[in-house]
């Protein structure tokens, strides 16, 4: 599944976190931290509470630039991309002509540009992907010798403004070109956990001065995958070839908020994008879905893990467990799964075969924890 571990590629970081203890694992073809010393129950609490810092530079990172380079993206989504306001950023979701999701990514209007950041399992297929359909419309440049940090919880603003100041003023979703610790750097006020937080792009030869500066600060630590995953989790967002893939629509994956107004039916530019005819026909009439996604937490004490079958009480399969885990800041299983609409309501319980046994689970409102995103 994964390449030979000679053969996986090294983030700027690398060198860091051998010297912080982290343990390497390969992920998305790079060797990556999945935890350090401290463990994941403490990592994923102290970005709770304080500040984690995640090095994501894995991720792809491309710019699209011309005139018609908002429509032409847009082309490609059932987003919204031609008035998105400058200085402002939107959640995207790449589809292919049957409405299944490649990749779900996130998306900013620098004024001259499109920046864009996708997945880094996917990135390779995205860029190839979006070459090919829109590169005769506009400039399409993959940025490689750029990383990407994310500086996430409560106190990242504090720690962050000591060396950056002026980006508490930022809100959620908005972002600028700054100097950190004497580094240049595009970021934004967005993440990855529910929480308020930074992520932050910064050329490759200047991420692990930057990396250092940011944890010299009292309230910042650094975190792995295994706590990013919990977070995430925590804060029902999907995770890409787990909650979402090529075979899932936006509407399967509850993902509906992520479509605005004028891309809908009756909207000024309803349509023309990839499977629009089957998502625009889920969203008109949600009851010929033939599954949904929903947020499931146990009535006992028994972590439900991914691909865990789902049953109605009576007995009959009705779906499987795409991510689950005991989640750190509430102390009880929680998870996310696909099951038939009869099956979605809030309230109904479901059982997960556990190795054989039902485990009780009851659907339940996403997020599990509340974000705490900073709207001003």
């Amino acid at each position: 599944m994964f390449p030979a571990i000679d053969q996986l590629l090294e983030t700027p970081l690398h060198a860091l976190h051998t010297e912080l203890g982290a343990r390497m694992v390969p992920f998305a073809g790079y060797s990556m931290p999945v935890q350090y010393p401290a463990g994941l129950m403490a990592e994923h609490l102290h970005t709770r509470h304080a500040a984690g810092l995640f090095d994501v530079s894995h991720m792809g990172q491309l710019r699209l630039e011309g005139s018609n380079a908002a429509a032409a993206f847009e082309s490609l989504m059932p987003v919204d991309v031609i008035d998105l306001p400058i200085g402002k950023q939107r959640y995207g979701l790449l589809l292919n002509d049957a409405g299944g999701i490649m990749d779900d990514l996130m998306f900013f209007n620098t004024g001259d540009s499109i920046f864009i950041i996708v997945n880094g399992a996917c990135k390779a297929v995205d860029i190839e992907h979006i070459q090919l359909k829109i590169g005769m419309r506009c400039k399409v440049t993959p940025m490689p010798e750029y990383a990407l940090l994310a500086l996430q919880g409560p106190q990242a603003v504090s720690a962050l403004s000591r060396l950056a100041p002026g980006v508490e003023k930022l809100v959620f979703m908005t972002g600028g070109r700054f100097d950190v610790a004497g580094c240049d750097c595009f970021l934004t006020r967005s993440g990855y956990t529910g929480e308020d937080g930074f992520e932050i792009s910064v050329q490759a030869e200047q991420a692990d001065k930057l990396a250092r500066a940011l944890l010299a600060q009292p309230e910042v630590k650094p975190v792995g995958l295994g706590a990013r995953n919990s977070l995430r989790l925590e804060a029902g967002l999907c995770l890409y070839g787990n909650d979402i893939d090529t075979t899932t629509t936006p509407i399967e994956a509850s993902l509906n908020w992520a479509i605005q107004k004028v891309r809908r039916s009756g909207g000024a530019r309803a349509g023309g994008f990839p499977g629009s005819e089957k998502i625009l026909s889920q969203l008109a009439d949600p009851g010929a879905l033939t599954r949904k996604r929903v947020g499931l937490i146990a009535l006992e004490r028994i972590p439900v893990r991914d691909h865990t079958a789902l049953h109605a009480l009576s007995g009959q399969a009705i779906g499987e467990v795409t991510s689950g885990l005991l989640g750190p800041s509430i102390n009880q299983p929680v998870a996310m799964g696909y099951v038939g609409p009869e099956f979605a309501s809030i309230g109904t319980q479901v059982h997960a075969m556990v190795r054989g046994k039902p485990v009780l689970m009851q659907v339940t409102a996403l997020p599990f924890v509340a974000n705490h995103y900073f709207r001003g």
